[in-house]
C-alpha cells in the first residue's frame, strides 16, 4: 500500500517560540465593489429626491416676489426686485389674515385636544389590563382604515343636528375625532416602551393615577408626543375636505379654503403673484414646525424600536 509522507515541522530557532496566529480572511473585492456601487446609487437617489422636493418650494418662494409679467415672461429667472406688495396684498385684500387666524384657532385647539385625549387613552390601553382592552384598541385601529369620504354625509347631519355646523369649535371636535385613531395607535406602542419602575415608585409614595400620568409618564413620553403632534399638525393644517363640507361660512374659512377661493378669484383678475404669496404663507408654518422639531420627530420614531 502506497502512503504519502507528511513533512516534519521545521524546528524552531533557539530562543524563539512558535505561535499560531489567526488571520482574518480578507474581504473579497467583489463585495467591496458592490457596496460602493450601492452607496453611489442610494446617495444619487437621495440627491434626486431632495432636488424634486426642494426645487418646487424654492420656485414658489421666488415666484411670490415677482410681478405678474415676470411670472409669465421669465418664470425661471430671479426677480428683478423683491415685490413685498404681493404679500401685503394677499394678507389684506385676499383676507389671508382672517383665514390664517381661523386655521390657527382650529388646528391649535384640535391639536391640544387630540394629544391630551389620545395620550390618556393610549396610557390606559398600554398599562392596564381589563376586559375589552384589546377590543377597544382594535376599534381605534379600525378607525384608521375607515375612509373619511364614507363618513362625510352622516357626519354633516350629525354636526348639523348638534348645532355645530359652520362653527370653529364644531370643526375642532371633528378634527379631534379624525386624528384620535392614529394618535392612540402611535402612543400606545410608545407607552409600552417606557419603564414601569418609575410609575410603581410613584404609587408607593402615594401618588394617584392622575398625578402619576401628568407629572411622571407624560413628561417621559415627550418625544412621542412631539412626533405624533407634528404628524397631526401636518394633517390638520392641510385638511381641505372636512372644512369644505362642514364649514361653509365665508367668515370662518380656513387657509385651504381661502387658497382655493383665492385661486378661483385671481384666475379671473390675473393676480398670480398674490396667489403665490398666499401659497407660501400657508407653507411657512409647516416648514418651520418641522425644522424646529425635526430631532424630536426622529427620536420619537426610533424610541419605539428600542428597549
Amino acid at each position: 500500500m502506497k502512503t504519502t509522507e507528511t513533512p516534519a515541522p521545521l524546528p524552531a530557532e533557539s530562543g524563539a517560540t512558535v505561535s499560531k496566529v489567526d488571520v482574518a480572511p480578507a474581504r473579497p473585492a467583489v463585495e467591496t465593489k458592490e457596496g460602493s456601487v450601492l452607496n453611489v446609487f442610494s446617495h444619487g437617489m437621495l440627491v434626486l429626491w431632495a432636488i424634486m422636493v426642494v426645487l418646487p418650494l424654492l420656485w414658489a418662494v421666488m415666484t411670490s416676489f415677482k410681478d405678474d409679467a415676470s411670472i409669465f415672461g421669465s418664470p425661471w429667472s430671479l426677480p428683478d426686485r423683491l415685490h413685498f406688495d404681493n404679500w401685503s396684498r394677499a394678507w389684506t385684500q385676499a383676507n389671508m389674515s382672517d383665514y390664517f387666524l381661523n386655521t390657527v384657532l382650529v388646528v391649535g385647539g384640535s391639536l391640544v385636544g387630540t394629544l391630551v385625549l389620545g395620550s390618556m387613552a393610549a396610557y390606559v390601553l398600554a398599562r392596564f389590563d381589563f376586559p375589552g382592552n384589546r377590543f377597544i384598541y382594535f376599534l381605534f385601529i379600525g378607525g384608521m382604515s375607515f375612509p373619511i369620504m364614507l363618513a362625510l354625509v352622516p357626519l354633516f347631519y350629525v354636526v348639523n343636528n348638534m348645532g355645530l355646523l359652520n362653527t370653529i369649535h364644531g370643526l375642532i371636535l371633528v378634527y379631534i375625532a379624525y386624528s384620535l385613531p392614529f394618535t392612540v395607535f402611535f402612543l400606545t406602542a410608545f407607552f409600552r416602551t417606557l419603564p414601569t419602575s418609575v410609575a410603581e415608585a410613584a404609587f408607593v409614595d402615594g401618588a394617584s393615577h392622575t398625578r402619576t400620568f401628568f407629572q411622571i409618564m407624560l413628561p417621559m413620553a415627550k418625544p412621542g408626543l412631539i412626533s405624533v403632534g407634528i404628524f397631526n399638525f401636518l394633517g390638520q393644517w392641510n385638511q381641505y375636505m372636512l372644512p369644505t363640507v362642514l364649514n361653509t361660512d365665508p367668515d370662518k374659512r380656513v387657509l385651504t379654503q381661502g387658497l382655493v377661493q383665492l385661486a378661483v378669484s385671481q384666475g379671473y383678475k390675473g393676480d398670480w403673484s398674490g396667489l403665490f404669496a398666499g401659497l407660501v404663507m400657508a407653507m411657512l408654518p409647516v416648514l418651520a414646525a418641522y425644522i424646529v422639531f425635526q430631532r424630536q420627530v426622529v427620536a420619537g420614531l426610533t424610541a419605539g424600536a428600542l428597549k
